[in-house]
This record gives C-alpha cells, sequence and structure tokens, in this order.
C-alpha cells in the first residue's frame, strides 16, 4: 500500500529505475533515491535548502531561524545515470540519485563541498511520546580547509577544525549551528535540538536529538562577507543600534540602592571622565521569592522614576536586568502559571534565602518562562512595559537566556513547550525570548531604538537588536585571550554585536582583588580591548570596577583606563559609520582576519588579532608584562615592575602596507612587527588606504555636534570612507531619513574628494570644518598637524595634499 502511494504521489516522473525518480518543482526538484526523499529548493542563485527525510516520513517544518522564502530563481535540471544536477547563475547541485549524497560546485564548476556518501542516517527515536529520528549528515572538507562560527566557545580557537562540540547552550557557550569556509561558502543545520558537531581528518558533521527530517542551507558568498550577507538574507538583517550605545558602560553585580547607582554616574561627571550607560543587575525587586518582579520592590530603590530622571539629567542613559524566569510570589509566575507556561526543571537562584552557599531546605520555587509561548512573550512583555519602560529605562540587560538548567536530568527534556518538547527546540530558546521584547517594543513606539544586552543567541537574533556578551567567565589571561576568537567566531555566523565583561566576572584567581598587581594589569589590558568592541562594558562581581577604583590621575592604571575611553569616543564617527555598513550593507564590526586577507595562510589561524572595522588592526596583550614576585621571602604575592619596557609581537597581514597608529610610521605586510607595549600602550594598525574620522573630545556620545572632525587620511593606496549620521535613537533612518558623505583618496593624484551629502535629516549640520591630516613617516598621534582644514556646506569638493 505504501508503495501505491509513493507510485500515485509521483506520477508523471522521469524514471531511471522503480525506485529513483524526481520531479521539477517550482523551486528546485523533489528526488527519491534507493533510501530518501531528498528536496532541493532554491531560495536565491546563491542559496539552496536542503530537505531530506525517508521516503514514507510525511512532515512539515516552519523555521525559527529562516525567515526569507524562496524568490523566483531560474535554475536547470538535467538527470543522467548516476546524477541528478541542478544549476542557477551561481550554484550547481548535483545529487547521487541513487545514494543521495549531494555536491556543490561554483557556477564555474569548483567544487566547494560534498556529502559524504552514505552518511545521512534516520534512527528511531521517541521524543516525549512523538515519534521522530535523530538525524546525522556528514560532509567531506579539504584536509587543510579553514572554517569558522559555530557560535561562541571558550576554546582559543580560530579555526574551528579537529574538535567535538556538543551544542547545548550554556552561560559561556552560545552555540550556532552554522560554519562558514574560506572557500567562500557557509552551511546553516536548521535544527534546534541538543547537537554534536564534529570534524576530524575522517568527515565532518553535525548529528542532532530530534529532527523529522535532516535540514540544512548551503549559500555561497565568494568570501567571508558575502557569506555573512546570504546568512542575513535568510535570517534576518541587524538593525541600528542608538548612538549612545557605542559610548562606555560602567557596571557591577550589582548596586544595591539607586543613590548608589545614580552615585556612579556623578562620580565619572565629577571626575570629567566619558560615560553613557551604567547597568542595575539583579534583586532591585527585593527577595528571590519576587525573582524577576519587573518592578522596584526592593527598599534601597524608593523611587524608580526620580532614578532615572536623575541618570538622564546627567546625560547617561539606564539599563537593567531582566531574567528569564520568574519566583513565585510574583504576577507574572500567576499568569503564566495559568496557561501552563511555566517550566518545572531547575533553574538559577536554588534557594529562597540570598546567604550563599543555597540553602536547598528553603527553594526559591523560580521557574523558566515558556517563550516559545506567544501568549507567554506577550505577558513577559506587557509587564516589562508596565513595570519598567514606563519610568524610562532605556535598554534591557536580558541575563540567563540560555536559560540557566541546573540539576540537570535527561527527562528535564521532556518538559512540554508549547512547539513540543524543550528537547525538540533546546537551543532556540535566546531567539524566542530576546525576539519576544524586540518585536513587542517596536510594535509600541517606533521613537526610541530598542538596545537589548543578552548572555545567549542563536542563529538569526541579529535581527532583534541584541548584543551579547560571553557569560561569566573568570578572570584570567587565558581568559582574555579566549574572548578574543570566541567574539570573531560568533561575529563569522552572521551576528556583529558581541562583547564581554571587562575584567572578566568571577576574581576566583585573585586572592587580594583589586589590590593584585596582576589583576590590575588584566583589567587596564582587558578594557583596551573592550574599546575595540561593538559594546565597551565594565563589570563583574567579587569587586567594583569603576575607574576610581584603580587609583586617580597621575597613577598608571587610572590614566590608561582613561585614556581608552576617551580614544573610543574619539572613534565614535568612525564607529557609528561602521554600524551603518552593518546594517546596510551586512557588513561585520569585529572582522576575524580572514575576512579581509583571505589569500594569506598566515592569517587565517591567528588567535589573538582583528579588524575593527575595515580599517584598524587591533592586537591585544594577553599576557602579564609588570608583575614579578615580592623580593619579601615572606610574602608570595606580586608586586607591580616597571623597571624596563615589554613588546609585544604582531603580523602584519600581506596585501598591504601598514600604519603604527601610535608614531604613524609605515610598516611593510607580510611580516611580523614589534612594539613596545608599555601599560598605557596597545598596538594599533592602519591599512594604507584608510581615511578615519575622529570626533571631539566628549563626555557623553551626543553632547557635541560632529560641526569640527578630524579627517586622517594613510596614503599608499587608493580608498574610501562613508561618514554617516542620522537622528541617533529612532528608526527614522528606515525611511531614509540619515545624511552621507563619500571620502575618497586617490593615491596617485593625492587628493581627497569629499563628495556631495546624500540625505537629510531634522538638526543636520547645514556647515561644518573638516581638518585634514595625511599621516606620514615623520607624524605621530600626538604631533599629528592638520594639512589643510576646509569649510564644507554639502558640495563636492576635491582637496589636493
Amino acid at each position: 500500500m505504501r508503495d501505491f502511494k509513493l507510485i500515485l504521489l509521483f506520477v508523471g516522473l522521469s524514471l531511471s529505475s522503480k525506485a529513483q525518480s524526481y520531479q521539477k518543482t517550482a523551486i528546485g526538484a523533489d528526488i527519491i533515491t534507493d533510501s530518501f526523499l531528498v528536496k532541493v529548493q532554491f531560495y536565491s542563485p546563491d542559496i539552496v535548502r536542503i530537505l531530506k527525510s525517508p521516503k514514507e516520513k510525511k512532515f512539515e517544518k516552519e523555521s525559527l531561524s529562516v525567515i526569507k522564502t524562496p524568490q523566483k530563481t531560474s535554475f536547470s535540471v538535467a538527470k543522467n545515470a548516476q546524477k541528478v544536477t541542478l544549476k542557477s547563475r551561481n550554484l550547481t547541485v548535483s545529487v547521487d540519485s541513487k545514494t543521495g549524497e549531494i555536491s556543490y560546485y561554483t557556477a564555474k564548476g569548483v567544487k566547494l563541498l560534498s556529502e559524504q556518501d552514505k552518511s545521512a542516517s534516520f534512527v528511531p527515536f521517541n521524543d516525549a511520546g512523538s515519534q521522530t529520528f535523530s538525524v546525522k549528515q556528514a560532509f567531506t572538507l579539504d584536509k587543510d580547509e579553514a572554517i569558522y562560527g559555530l557560535g561562541q566557545q571558550q576554546r582559543g580557537k580560530m579555526v574551528q577544525r579537529n574538535l567535538s562540540l556538543n551544542m547545548v547552550q550554556g552561560n559561556t557557550d552560545d552555540y550556532v549551528t552554522f560554519f562558514q569556509s574560506v572557500k567562500g561558502y557557509g552551511l546553516f543545520w536548521d535544527n534546534y535540538s541538543p547537537t554534536q558537531f564534529k570534524d576530524s581528518p575522517e568527515s565532518t558533521f553535525f548529528k542532532s536529538d530530534v529532527g523529522d527530517c535532516i535540514d540544512y542551507y548551503f549559500m555561497y558568498g565568494g568570501n567571508a562577507d558575502g557569506v555573512i550577507a546570504k546568512m542575513r538574507d535568510l535570517t534576518g538583517q541587524a538593525p541600528m543600534f542608538p548612538l549612545w550605545t557605542y559610548g562606555f558602560f560602567q557596571s557591577k553585580e550589582r548596586y544595591k540602592s539607586q543613590d548608589e547607582l545614580v552615585g556612579v554616574v556623578k562620580k565619572y561627571r565629577d571626575l570629567k571622565v566619558p560615560l553613557d550607560g551604567i547597568i542595575q543587575d539583579w534583586q532591585y525587586w527585593g527577595n528571590n521569592y519576587l525573582w524577576n518582579a519587573m518592578d522596584f520592590l526592593n527598599v534601597d530603590f524608593p523611587n524608580p522614576k526620580k532614578m532615572v530622571d536623575d541618570i538622564h539629567g546627567l546625560n547617561a542613559h539606564a539599563v537593567i536586568s531582566i531574567w528569564s524566569s520568574f519566583g513565585p510570589q510574583t504576577k507574572q509566575y500567576r499568569d503564566l502559571d495559568s496557561i501552563n507556561a511555566l517550566f518545572k526543571f531547575g533553574t538559577w537562584p536554588q534557594s529562597g534565602s540570598e546567604k550563599w552557599p543555597p540553602n536547598r531546605d528553603y527553594p526559591s520555587g523560580v521557574r523558566v518562562y515558556d517563550a516559545y509561548n506567544p501568549k507567554a512573550r506577550d505577558i513577559y512583555s506587557d509587564y516589562l512595559n508596565k513595570g519598567l519602560r514606563s519610568v524610562g529605562i532605556d535598554g534591557w540587560w536580558m541575563d540567563s537566556t540560555e536559560p540557566d538548567h541546573l540539576d540537570f536530568k535527561p527527562e528535564d527534556f521532556d518538559t512540554k513547550t508549547y512547539l513540543g518538547s524543550f528537547r525538540k527546540v533546546r537551543n532556540a530558546y535566546p531567539l524566542m525570548t530576546v525576539g519576544g521584547v524586540y518585536t513587542h517594543q517596536r510594535k509600541l513606539d517606533d521613537s526610541k531604538r530598542v538596545f537589548i544586552l543578552t548572555r545567549s543567541a542563536f542563529a538569526g537574533q541579529q535581527r532583534y537588536g541584541a548584543n551579547t556578551w560571553s557569560g561569566d567567565v573568570t578572570a584570567s589571561w587565558e581568559a582574555l585571550r579566549n574572548q578574543i576568537s570566541a567574539g570573531l567566531n560568533f561575529s563569522l555566523t552572521g551576528m556583529p554585536y558581541w562583547n564581554s565583561d571587562i575584567g572578566g566576572f568571577f576574581l576566583n584567581n585573585y586572592r587580594r582583588k583589586l589590590e593584585d598587581p596582576e589583576y590590575r594589569e588584566l583589567y587596564v589590558r582587558w578594557l583596551q580591548f573592550g574599546a575595540f568592541c561593538p559594546m565597551m562594558r565594565s563589570h563583574g562581581a567579587d569587586a567594583p570596577r569603576e575607574i576610581y577604583q584603580f587609583g586617580k590621575s597621575g597613577e598608571k592604571a587610572y590614566d590608561a583606563i582613561e585614556k581608552y575611553i576617551n580614544l573610543r569616543y574619539s572613534l565614535l564617527p568612525y564607529i557609528y559609520s561602521t554600524s551603518w555598513d552593518v546594517t546596510t550593507n551586512q557588513s561585520s564590526m569585529i572582522r576575524a582576519l580572514v575576512m579581509d586577507f583571505p589569500a594569506d595562510e598566515k592569517a587565517l589561524d591567528i588567535n589573538d588579532q582583528f579588524m575593527f572595522g575595515k580599517s584598524i588592526l587591533v592586537s591585544p596583550v594577553t599576557k602579564a608584562m609588570y608583575v614579578k614576585p615580592s623580593s619579601n621571602n615572606g610574602n608570595k604575592f606580586q608586586v607591580e615592575d616597571f623597571s624596563s619596557t615589554k613588546t609585544k609581537e604582531t603580523y602584519l597581514p600581506a596585501g598591504t602596507q601598514w600604519y603604527d597608529f601610535w608614531t604613524g610610521k609605515k610598516i611593510a605586510g607580510g611580516e611580523n612587527t614589534v612594539k613596545e607595549t608599555p601599560l598605557d600602550i596597545l598596538p594599533l594598525y592602519v591599512k594604507e588606504g584608510a581615511i578615519i574620522p575622529f570626533g571631539p573630545s566628549v563626555q557623553y556620545a551626543t553632547e557635541k555636534k560632529w560641526d569640527n572632525l578630524e579627517i586622517r587620511v594613510y596614503p599608499g593606496q587608493n580608498g574610501e570612507f562613508v561618514l554617516y549620521e542620522d537622528e541617533n535613537d529612532n528608526y527614522n533612518y528606515e525611511k531614509g531619513v540619515f545624511t552621507t558623505i563619500r571620502f575618497t583618496w586617490n593615491d596617485e593624484q593625492k587628493a581627497l574628494t569629499i563628495s556631495e551629502r546624500k540625505g537629510a535629516f531634522l538638526g543636520m549640520l547645514a556647515e561644518r570644518k573638516f581638518n585634514i591630516v595625511l599621516v606620514g613617516a615623520t607624524s605621530s598621534s600626538s604631533t599629528l598637524k592638520t594639512s589643510k582644514q576646509i569649510d564644507y556646506s554639502g558640495k563636492k569638493t576635491i582637496i589636493k595634499l
């Protein structure tokens, strides 16, 4: 009977045998092999979806990550005895008509990737009463092929080869079932259940606990930027953040009163150290039974509206912690429980008592909410709006979005969610809860951009105005080094906004906390790295992290911290313009060297360097340089030692020459260079041909208009830069309300062209000055002189230098 139904289903198919057939569809082809039904679906000339299932299995699946629908694509289908071949303008997909094995080629016939022969598997699985499969598909990569992505792991590996990952979201590991290759293609395994990724010399495979079918997308972009563009085309574009979010944020675990919180902002203003954001961590709601009440029930926060108004009056912004779980005495808990939208597995906190360690005799009763349920997301966002947004909070720190799953038991995965078992949709939890907050706020008010800081992520989350941080990492030099590759690989999955707790969250390795000279040095180096991340945010437990905790003006640590906060603010025109490039042109803010130098084999697997935007190479210092053991034999602690200046070696990729940011000295690419690194120097290098705008000295991002910018030109190659400006904190830019000014450097003619201003917005500068600086071999950042100052009123101008 089953065979008869299959024959009816495929009436009119071109048959090569009774077991094998294919039918062309509007978007691809359905192919019956000896064992499988294979669906090949073109979503564009560069993107193809593959669905495989046992022939007798019927299924329907709506992706949680992919929002693109197949666009009309011209393609051809041909068949011979062994293969069914589909060709679009840019891709060739070849399917073995007997085994179902698929190979991918460029339009010119260059092989990109193949499935490993006979590697697709469907193992029957009972998923909490639902009959389904565990699914696996293996691929064959070139022996030395570099691949990147897979989310964020704390492993210190840039190239993701020869490793095994158990992909279940955690506090410091954010898994994304996507990788891209140096060959210019990407692969997204569209499955949300616990998944194993393994790469070995024999094969590279994804294996997921639950799947009615094998479901993945293959995309060809030609290079890393192109692959990311395809991934965002599939899963959503990244909206712009407000300008203020690119300033400096101060936080700690936790400010215990509204007076303390506001006092920190006042102190920064008194010290004249720039600050744009202050973050309030947990327990402003009171005790653990009121966990995440989204209301200021703590007696030390008596007037939250005044608190936020005071912060705004100091020209700063307030961001606040919200969680994925609720205490049993909260209104949210009662409403969610009434629709069966609370999970029963263990989560944080484990006790109603706030003492440490948790007293299990008094369980907290806190439960994670079912973010897969649209009504539950409505409840969550409604209370958020009533309790916190109504007092003027500017952004959301969504903690525990993986979510925290403690005292794990395998049967916890049987927990019922709105979309099936928790096992089936486990890894998509952050996507659902973050998406709920974003979409609800956009419906309420487009006058203020959504800003979300979150601890976990999954494919597609970039469309929800989310900046992911790397979790509660423990402070160490190794942890600092690991953040670099963690953030870069995360960004290579298509999610451009990432950061880490500057200084590390826990200080377990430093008994003397801030009195430990090695930790103070580590904090300074981490802050220098943070100055070149998409978000610059100081945070941690065990000790406060405000600048004044590290001394005072005139002392080395304090001065270095202040220097890099100010440097961050001077780069805001560059950073904000780069953010526009991210939104408009699918670019990335932090860039692994493979993105800009794929032909340089030496640049493909460097774990401690990256590009910030497309012009600045950053080489963080990731080891202690200025401590030594105490000379007092009875004291085993270390002490500061600045008696000699240490150095760091940096590889400068080939294909361009470079400028030392600090001295202006020109250095050849394709070789290592050594830089002296006193505590206040982070090795920074600028590509020849770069054009970088520098903004005014400010105390907060929007304090001064950009009416007198310094424009540095780094000669040696032709180059260009687009200066972007808008209204800073609304969505009018989506309607074209913004301006761009294109700067173009012609190296042969030694001419800088400033093009006609395009666009308009309310309050834009009609006239301004540009101070043009031609960086040369004798210039330094401290002695740079303006080559020419010009008045600009929006008309095209050419300057000879």
